[in-house]
């Protein structure tokens, strides 16, 4: 490999804060599988109740970053599972996806974040502080590279 990539801050920056990413999200995800369910269904049912209790693919997509194709197999994968039901849009192509019983009661159980707590124990509240202001400097700035169409998910 280049060396002089491997010397470059920027780099060194970026390869810790996709570290950090990666490590978190394997510690939520094991998390999440005591209660039966994967990242992207956790964020499906968060997406949903965060919209109103109802949503369509389309916001689906845009509150989890993710493209139509990977929302269409993953909610119809919720809807075999019992997580999520359809109901068309009267006049419209479209469908309002919703939580059943079983997808309310799934949503309430991905809300346990202790994962989260333990690893983010660590920080001081300054440092808390801090990375939300310089978390948020480099969301803002890649959303200007990506599209303004995204909708930002919370908060």
């Amino acid at each position: 490999m280049n060396q002089e990539i491997m010397q470059d801050r920027d780099f060194k920056l970026w390869t810790m804060l996709y570290q950090a990413r990666d490590t978190i999200l394997k510690v939520r995800k094991k998390e999440l599988y005591k209660y039966d369910l994967s990242f992207m269904q956790a964020n499906v049912l968060f997406a949903i109740e965060a919209n109103g209790g109802k949503a369509s693919i389309n916001d689906l997509s845009k509150w989890t970053f993710r493209n139509l194709n990977a929302i269409h197999v993953i909610v119809a994968s919720m809807v075999r599972g019992g997580l999520l039901s359809k109901s068309k849009v009267p006049g419209k192509n479209a469908h309002l996806i919703s939580l059943t019983d079983k997808g309310r009661e799934a949503y309430e159980q991905s809300l346990k974040i202790e994962s989260i707590r333990e690893v983010l124990s660590c920080l001081s509240e300054e440092e808390r502080k801090q990375l939300w202001v310089t978390l948020g400097k480099l969301r803002d700035k890649a959303l200007k590279s990506v599209s303004s169409e995204i909708l930002l998910p919370f908060p």
